[in-house]
C-alpha cells in the first residue's frame, strides 16, 4: 500500500500516488457567471442540476473536529516532533482546520487489573487510592491527596496543542464510564450484562462530583474552557459488558436522567460555568427513546444535544427535537468505513462511504457541528487480516513512544478536508435539493460552498441553478488527486470525476 513518502510527510495538494491509474474524466471550472439552464450531458456522463436554497439559510455550523480519548492517550506521548506533525495535520491551518476536541475523562480500573483495554482505551483516572483501602468506599472526593493531577498527561498535551493552533477553540468533556470502584463489576468496561446499569444506586452524585472537580482543574491548569459536559456515552445500549476491549456504561433512561441532574448540579456547585450535554446516543432512533424517557426538568438541564450517527434512522425526528426545544445539536462521533473494506490508505471506496455519511448526516439532523471518532487509528492489516479503514491517519499505536512512527494519509483525510476547510465556524447550512450535495454560505452572505460526491463509475455534468453566482475554486479529492485546486479554464461546464468528492466555492455578488 501506497500513499506516503517514507518520511512521513504529508501529499501535498496535486502531488500524485505513483502505479495508480488516473481517473476517467476531470473537472472543468466555468469561472464567469453559472448558468441555470441543465447542461447536456455527453455519452458516458450524468446530467444534474444541483438547487441550493440560498433564500433559506439553516443552522449556523460551528465546525469540525475529533474525540482526543485513546489516540491523544498514545500520541501526547510520542517525540514532539511526531506529536507536533499530528496536531498540525488535523488542527493547524494547512491541516483539516478543525477547531473542536471532546476531551475523554477516564474512569480509571484498579492497578492490579490485568490489562485487556485496547491500544490507548486504558485512559486513566485522576483518583488515587490509598495504600490502606479496602473495598469499594473509600474516596473520597473532598479530600486533596485521593487526587492524581498528574494523571492522563498524554491526552491533556492535546489540549495544549489545540489551544496553541485555535483561535476560538471548543472544547467537551466526556465520559465513558464511572471510575472502578463506583462500578458493580468493578471494572469500567461495562456490567456483566450489557443490558445491566453498572453505576452503583447512590453513586450519581459522587461520580458527578468526580467529573465536575476533574473540569474544573483541567480548565485551571490547561487555560481552556469545557464548555459541555456529556457524562453518559452510548448509554441505553448493549455494547458494554464487562469483558469489552474499552471503556463503556449502560444507563437506563430514568438513570441517564438521575446523572444528568447529579452532574448539572455538581457543576453548578464547583461555579463552573459548563453546560450539561446528553444523551450522546449511539442513533438517532435510541436517541429519541431515551428523550422520552427525560422528565421536564431534566430536558431543561441539558445546554447541548448530542448525538452519533452509527445508526440513520429518524435523523429528522432528532433534528425537530432540537427545533422545538431550541437547544443547540451536534452530531458528535461517528467514523464510517465501508463495512469489510480491506485496510488500504488509497483506495477510494471508505472515503465515498465516508463522505457520503457526512453529507446525509448535515442534511438530516441539520447539526451546529461534526465530530469525527478517532482520528487517528492503529494500522489494522497484520498476520493475513484484512484489516479496516477506521481513522483518517493510520499509525502503529502499538509501538512503543521512541520508536520510528510512520504517518499513512488515508484517501479519508483528503475527503474530511473537502469539508473542514471549506464549511467554516460562522457559515450557515442551505438545503440543497441534490442528495450527493451539501452547502454553507458564509456569514457576509457572499461566499457559498457547495461539496458534492460522485460514487459512481460515470462522470457528473453539473449545473448549479444559482442566478448570479459564479465559481470561485473548484477542488477535487480522488484516486489520483488529493484536495486539488482545478485551473480555472474558460469552459461552461462542471464536471465531476468519477468516484470523487469535489467542492465548489462561489461568489454571490451584493
Amino acid at each position: 500500500m501506497t500513499g506516503r513518502p517514507a518520511d512521513g510527510a504529508p501529499m501535498g495538494p496535486g502531488r500524485r500516488r505513483s502505479g495508480r491509474p488516473r481517473a476517467i474524466g476531470g473537472i472543468i471550472a466555468a469561472m464567469g457567471l453559472v448558468a441555470a439552464a441543465p447542461l447536456q450531458a455527453q455519452p458516458g456522463q450524468v446530467a444534474i442540476t444541483i438547487r441550493p436554497a440560498i433564500d433559506r439559510p439553516g443552522p449556523t455550523f460551528e465546525g469540525w473536529g475529533t474525540a482526543l480519548a485513546w489516540f491523544a492517550e498514545v500520541t501526547g506521548g510520542y517525540p514532539d516532533g511526531t506529536r507536533e506533525r499530528l496536531a498540525d495535520l488535523l488542527y493547524g491551518p494547512d491541516g483539516l482546520g478543525w477547531t473542536i476536541a471532546r476531551y475523554n475523562i477516564g474512569g480509571g480500573n484498579a492497578a492490579d487489573t490485568p490489562s485487556y483495554l485496547r491500544p490507548g482505551a486504558a485512559v486513566p483516572g485522576f483518583w488515587r487510592r490509598p495504600e490502606n483501602a479496602t473495598g469499594e468506599d473509600w474516596w473520597r472526593p473532598d479530600d486533596p491527596a485521593m487526587w492524581d493531577w498528574s494523571a492522563d498527561a498524554n491526552q491533556r498535551w492535546w489540549l495544549d496543542a489545540i489551544r496553541k493552533r485555535v483561535r476560538a477553540p471548543i472544547f467537551e468533556a466526556f465520559s465513558n464510564s464511572p471510575p472502578w470502584f463506583m462500578t458493580v463489576s468493578g471494572r469500567v468496561s461495562g456490567a456483566e450484562k450489557g443490558t445491566d446499569d453498572n453505576l452503583r444506586a447512590g453513586q450519581e452524585g459522587r461520580f458527578a462530583t468526580y467529573l465536575a472537580r476533574v473540569v474544573g482543574e483541567l480548565q485551571r491548569r490547561h487555560h481552556v474552557t469545557f464548555r459541555t459536559l456529556s457524562p453518559v456515552n452510548e448509554p441505553n445500549t448493549d455494547y458494554w459488558f464487562a469483558t469489552n476491549t474499552q471503556e463503556g456504561s449502560h444507563w437506563s433512561p430514568a438513570r441517564q436522567a438521575a446523572m444528568i441532574d447529579a452532574a448539572a448540579a455538581a457543576l453548578t456547585d464547583q461555579g463552573l460555568t459548563t453546560t450539561i450535554a446528553a444523551p450522546d446516543e449511539t442513533n438517532s432512533h435510541l436517541f429519541v427513546r431515551d428523550w422520552a424517557g427525560y422528565p421536564p426538568a431534566t430536558r431543561a438541564r441539558i445546554g447541548q444535544l448530542n448525538v452519533h450517527s452509527y445508526g440513520t434512522v429518524h435523523q429528522t425526528a432528532v433534528r425537530d427535537i432540537a427545533r422545538v426545544s431550541g437547544i443547540r445539536l451536534w452530531m458528535s462521533e461517528n467514523d464510517t468505513p465501508l463495512e469489510k473494506d480491506p485496510e488500504d490508505f488509497d483506495d477510494m471506496s471508505s472515503a465515498l462511504a465516508f463522505a457520503e455519511h457526512v453529507i446525509h448526516d448535515l442534511k438530516r439532523l441539520e447539526p451546529s457541528a461534526w465530530v469525527f471518532w478517532q482520528a487517528i487509528e492503529t494500522l489494522s492489516a497484520k498476520d493475513g487480516a484484512g484489516g479496516s479503514n477506521w481513522g483518517l491517519v493510520k499509525m502503529d499505536l502499538r509501538a512503543v513512544p521512541d520508536a520510528p512512527h510512520p504517518i499513512h494519509i488515508t484517501a479519508k483525510y483528503w475527503a474530511m478536508a473537502m469539508f473542514s476547510r471549506y464549511i467554516r465556524p460562522g457559515y450557515r447550512l442551505v438545503p440543497v435539493d441534490d442528495a450527493d450535495t451539501v452547502g454553507a454560505m458564509a456569514p457576509d452572505g457572499r461566499t457559498l460552498v457547495l461539496v458534492h460526491m460522485n460514487p459512481g463509475p460515470f462522470s457528473r455534468a453539473l449545473t448549479i441553478a444559482a442566478p448570479r453566482a459564479a465559481v470561485r475554486e473548484i477542488i477535487v479529492t480522488d484516486a489520483t488527486r488529493q484536495a486539488f485546486h482545478i485551473a480555472s479554464k474558460p469552459r461552461p461546464a462542471l464536471i465531476a470525476s468519477p468516484e470523487s468528492v469535489t467542492t465548489i466555492v462561489m461568489t454571490i455578488p451584493k
